[in-house]
């Protein structure tokens, strides 16, 4: 089962839609962030994540996927819940919908 496979991968996988808003959060990102996919989802990533020195280039990346380019090892500050800075490494992914059109 994929929902399980996301779940319990040992990374954290953070999903969002068209407009920056966050839709997938698995426990692993809970684990590193402190937030519950409850508390994430519907926000938006870049906004109310991210650092302001990496708001602008993960912007970027992320209009990127949404234009079909992926992006490998980039490493950026994420503010946990607590007000702690982790370095998270991203890697932005297109997601497809069956017709292969990108949709986050």
């Amino acid at each position: 089962d994929l929902r399980l496979l996301i779940d319990t991968a040992n990374a954290p996988i953070i999903g969002t839609d068209a407009n920056g808003r966050v839709n997938e959060w698995n426990n692993k990102a809970a684990e590193l962030t402190g937030y519950s996919k409850v508390e994430v989802e519907g926000r938006y990533l870049v906004r109310d994540f991210i650092t302001d020195d990496f708001k602008k280039p993960v912007n970027v990346l992320l209009r990127k996927a949404l234009r079909g380019q992926q992006t490998d090892n980039f490493e950026f500050l994420f503010v946990t819940k607590s007000g702690e800075r982790v370095e998270i490494l991203l890697n932005a992914t297109p997601r497809r919908d069956t017709t292969g059109k990108v949709f986050g």
